[in-house]
């Protein structure tokens, strides 16, 4: 996910971001002045100061990668959201600075993510469909842990501008994953490198959903590799 050479937001500051993880580029992020703007399963959102672009730091998820990618894929297209900057962390992290987008009401987003699952005559909306699909293919034989789609409502936003956009289209098997780790660590690594997965206790879903018996289990589990 390398970065882009275009010319750059004013707000994205100039870090050595393969050096840092995500932690640190939390912290510098805030201290140059971005508000945290909400947390989801796999990462933190913060607002750039002068609010026109989000930037998605996380731990852990290779899933958005491939939402990156489709970006790129499909340059200009009007329902996906501009990507400024994507960069890989120490750790296997990575952020993502990409145009703000405000929630929608859900029978919005779930009207437009059936159009993106039916088909809908619209031809971006079809170019999308598309290089998802080709993208799919290539993930669901490459990356460990790949669970296709993932079209909630959370992953439909509305753009500064007004158009509707994908935010996210794509998602791991974390139970797989995390089951994984409890049950054959050594197996997770033999599927990933653990350079790559340095951070994968730290996604926000683990510190939001699991009780401290659940953290330790996990980080029991974990050091067994050590």
């Amino acid at each position: 996910m390398p970065g882009s050479s275009k010319s750059l937001s004013a707000d994205i500051p100039a870090l050595p971001w393969a050096a840092l993880s995500h932690r640190r580029v939390l912290a510098e992020l805030v201290e140059a002045g971005w508000v945290p703007a909400g947390v989801g399963d796999w990462a933190i959102g913060l607002r750039s100061p002068d609010g026109s672009l989000v930037a998605r730091v996380c731990p852990f998820d290779p899933a958005y990668a491939a939402f990156v990618e489709l970006c790129r894929a499909c340059p200009g297209n009007r329902w996906l959201p501009n990507v400024e900057l994507a960069a890989e962390l120490e750790g296997g992290g990575s952020v993502v600075f990409l145009e703000y987008a405000a929630s929608v009401e859900p029978e919005v987003a779930e009207q437009l993510a059936s159009r993106f699952r039916d088909g809908s005559g619209d031809a971006d909306l079809d170019q999308v469909r598309d290089a998802a699909r080709k993208i799919d293919a290539d993930y669901r034989e490459t990356m460990p842990w790949w669970d296709g789609f993932d079209l909630n409502g959370a992953h439909v936003r509305r753009a500064l501008d007004g158009r509707l956009v994908f935010i996210d289209v794509f998602c791991m098997d974390g139970a797989a994953l995390y089951g994984m780790i409890l049950g054959d660590v050594a197996e997770v690594h033999k599927r990933m490198p653990r350079e790559r997965m340095r951070y994968v206790l730290e996604i926000p879903y683990i510190a939001r959903a699991s009780s401290p018996e659940e953290i330790r289990a996990l980080r029991n589990a974990w050091r067994q590799a050590d």
